[in-house]
């Protein structure tokens, strides 16, 4: 039998204890708040065109930060952009701009996550456009 100072079941949003697992309560009740709040805000529709943007940027991310791991020089990147055709006119542009970008970057993040960040960042903003 538990004797009355023995806590059976700790709550992490109204311990007892050090001031610190009180703070990471109030932290994890904050951060679910915020969780709850953000889900109408990715209900709204994102047009299919807006999202084939997003992911054609993301993978010009993706092969940017490649060739930048790779040791290649940004003079060459971007002469392989501006040589290659596009189905759209801005599309060349965009993809110089994608790459002088991810060269001016300090990161060293694995392609695979600069694609990622790069999807997410686009979503965001399309979304906060809306």
């Amino acid at each position: 039998m538990a004797r009355d100072g023995d806590i059976f079941w700790k709550n992490p949003f109204l311990s007892i204890n050090s001031g610190a697992s009180c703070m990471r309560g109030v932290g994890l009740g904050v951060a679910f708040f915020l969780m709850v709040a953000a889900v109408p805000a990715h209900a709204r529709a994102i047009s299919k065109n807006d999202l084939h943007v997003c992911k054609w940027g993301a993978l010009v991310a993706q092969a940017a930060q490649e060739s930048k791991l790779s040791g290649t020089t940004l003079y060459s990147a971007r002469k392989k952009f501006q040589t290659r055709k596009f189905a759209q006119p801005w599309m060349q542009k965009m993809a110089v701009g994608i790459t002088e970008q991810t060269y001016k970057s300090p990161s060293r993040l694995k392609p695979a996550a600069v694609k990622q960040i790069y999807y997410d960042g686009c979503i965001q903003h399309d979304l906060a456009r809306k």
